[in-house]
């Protein structure tokens, strides 16, 4: 004989249908999709209906005591989508109702094959409320008046006749769509699979409120979409582009429009004693509609694991196809040292600021995570990046950096033969320093396939495609790099470089006076621009943009001293020009001397001869100028000389 008191199997109220034991919620018969903690609660609040449920109870039932959580962010978040799945108002509730400060209670009349367990012993009370009196009952059971057979089977089938009814009506008529509108809206119909194919992570709240953490929740957020974007079948938007909107209260629509995505994700982080607690929210990013939620907490040694599995979630949500290798890759990611990490992340998040102090920091911090760790692959594939930014900026002798720059990420790569960054890399040093086109075009292909939404193996492809002359393919790869970082200023950069090489002139500076408009203080847009209006012809326009290159570098910038005195040659002010030429010579002495800043000014001066001298020099010093004597016009005056 079953017990009375026993939880029942199936719960019923409105169109709706919980089934308690498979953990299932219906919806006319259909499956509505809720899962975890947004269910438990259901279940919690479905076990007294008419009572009030504290937020207190909620948590003890839900999250032990023990569990290191941000309760009062899982709970709102786990009513917000309970409220969704049900099409409940907080407003106007059907279903849930909030007592502020207190908890909530389920409002609706709730059906049971059994009683519930009165409140009172669910509360730990002692003794039974009788039924009927309204605090013992734990299920509000429809029609409390016993009415007859006969009545009621004639009352059924009146209430079908007029269903029927109705629904000939509707599919008589069917005007504008109403029949599926209608349909919809009690739960008859399924609606359409969301489509989601693109994706965008913002930057994770820092839940320690302490400064020297942002760097942790910087790095989360950064390598979730690293890992996100070894899935092929989604576009993941680039860590640039989304950091702008870091502390933003934009609403998720707008955020959504603005970068082009289906969906997004959005979490908190709170490293403490050792231990790190991570919660993630998917949600349809056009409607705000969440889509799943969770909380994960791991010791630190198994970031690495964690940030696979929050990776693996997601994509499973959105459905999306993912390789058999790249699942395996992701789920056995290995322990690593706490320590070696926090380098990491610092070293990674600091060279993102592009000054000769945030490269030389973060060499420092990769370093000291391979000094303790060096076996840390990521480690190696940050060093190479830090290498390669120094000596492309002019802050250190290419020849010094690149050779370095590929030793680490060849040690990356032995240690991680799929590192999509290492493979980017080993690209920007072939196509700068090495000159090897084969290896170039091999390497970053291999990156783009490891991970088709890192931008930067996008970026590289796109400057090998533009020294080989192969603008059609340059351009694609340029536009697929602005893609995936919408909002940065090197991306529409990179895009008006592109059209400058291929020669045609008003495109690049259509697009880079929309840069600088919306980054006024990004130097690289402004030569880029100047650049233009030399290769065009509009020597007068190019030095106002040269000008402002120089000032947002104090003058000693990577290229923009030579491109002002070469903007000052060709619009006929020789005595500014040479001025310029003895300035570079004056900010490098004692220093290795960077030949495209002086390069630019000769050959503006027309003095040839040593325009070729100062190219030999930058030939043995496998200076990045010589990657473009294809395609350069600066170039052309100096083609007809057989040297």
């Amino acid at each position: 004989m079953k017990d009375s008191n026993a939880r029942p199997r199936l719960l019923r109220f409105s169109v709706f249908e919980v089934d308690l034991r498979t953990g299932e919620l219906r919806k006319q018969g259909l499956k509505v999709k809720l899962h975890g903690q947004p269910f438990q609660v259901l279940a919690l609040l479905l076990e007294c209906p008419g009572e009030l449920v504290t937020r207190e109870e909620i948590r003890d039932k839900l999250w032990p005591g023990d569990t290191f959580i941000d309760f009062e962010h899982s709970v709102n978040s786990s009513i917000k989508r309970l409220r969704e799945a049900l099409g409940d108002d907080p407003g106007t509730p059907r279903f849930i109702e909030t007592l502020p400060r207190h908890g909530y209670r389920f409002i609706a009349p709730v059906e049971g094959h059994h009683p519930l367990a009165p409140s009172s012993e669910r509360r730990g009370a002692k003794g039974d409320s009788p039924p009927g009196s309204g605090g013992g009952q734990g299920v509000v059971v429809a029609g409390a008046i016993q009415e007859s057979p006969l009545r009621r089977h004639w009352a059924v089938a009146v209430a079908g006749g007029l269903v029927v009814a109705v629904v000939a009506v509707l599919f008589a008529l069917n005007i504008a769509g109403l029949r599926e509108r209608v349909f919809r809206a009690v739960g008859a119909v399924r609606e359409p699979p969301l489509q989601i194919q693109s994706i965008a992570v913002l930057p994770f709240d820092n839940l320690s409120h302490d400064p020297e953490q942002e760097y942790f929740a910087d790095g989360m957020t950064e390598e979730l979409i690293t890992n996100l974007g070894k899935f092929s079948a989604l576009r993941v938007i680039s860590r640039t582009s989304v950091m702008q909107y870091k502390g933003t209260k934009k609403p998720l629509p707008q955020i959504a429009r603005e970068l082009n995505v289906d969906a997004i994700v959005e979490g908190t982080v709170l490293p403490s004693g050792g231990r790190v607690r991570i919660t993630a929210n998917l949600l349809h990013a056009p409607t705000d509609r969440h889509l799943w939620a969770e909380a994960y907490e791991r010791d630190l040694r198994d970031i690495l694991a964690l940030q696979s599995e929050v990776a693996r979630t997601i994509t499973d949500e959105v459905k999306a196809k993912v390789r058999p290798d790249v699942r395996a890759r992701l789920a056995s990611a290995r322990p690593v040292n706490p320590e070696v990490y926090e380098a990491y992340l610092k070293g990674s998040t600091i060279l993102d600021n592009w000054t000769l102090e945030s490269g030389r920091s973060a060499i420092k911090y990769f370093e000291q995570a391979l000094e303790r760790d060096p076996g840390f692959a990521p480690a190696f594939a940050g060093l190479a990046d830090a290498y390669i930014f120094m000596g492309r900026l002019g802050y250190l002798p290419a020849n010094e950096m690149f050779p370095k720059a590929k030793q680490a990420a060849r040690k990356a790569l032995a240690l991680d033969a799929n590192s999509a960054e290492a493979y980017a890399s080993l690209c920007s040093v072939a196509i700068f320093y090495d000159w090897d086109w084969g290896a170039a075009e091999m390497a970053c292909r291999r990156a783009i396939e490891l991970n088709p939404s890192r931008g930067l193996a996008h970026h590289m492809y796109s400057h090998y495609l533009i020294s080989m002359g192969r603008f059609p393919e340059s351009l694609h790869e340029s536009l697929r790099y602005l893609e995936l970082d919408p909002l940065s200023p090197a991306a529409k950069t990179h895009l008006g470089m592109h059209y400058k090489m291929a020669r045609q002139y008003d495109l690049a500076i259509e697009v880079l006076r929309g840069t600088v408009d919306l980054n006024p203080n990004f130097p690289d847009a402004y030569f880029e621009l100047a650049s233009s209006y030399i290769g065009k012809g509009a020597y007068q326009e190019a030095v106002p943009p040269a000008q402002k290159a120089v000032a947002l570098t104090g003058g000693k910038g990577y290229l923009y001293l030579g491109l002002l005195g070469e903007a000052y040659a060709l619009s006929g002010r020789r005595t500014e020009a040479t001025k310029i030429l003895e300035e570079i010579r004056g900010v490098w002495r004692g220093r290795f001397l960077p030949a495209e800043n002086i390069v630019q000014v000769l050959v503006a001066l027309g003095e040839r001869d040593r325009a070729i001298e100062v190219l030999q020099q930058a030939f043995e010093e496998h200076n990045e100028l010589m990657s473009y004597l294809k395609v350069w016009c600066m170039f052309d005056p100096l083609r007809s000389d057989p040297r």
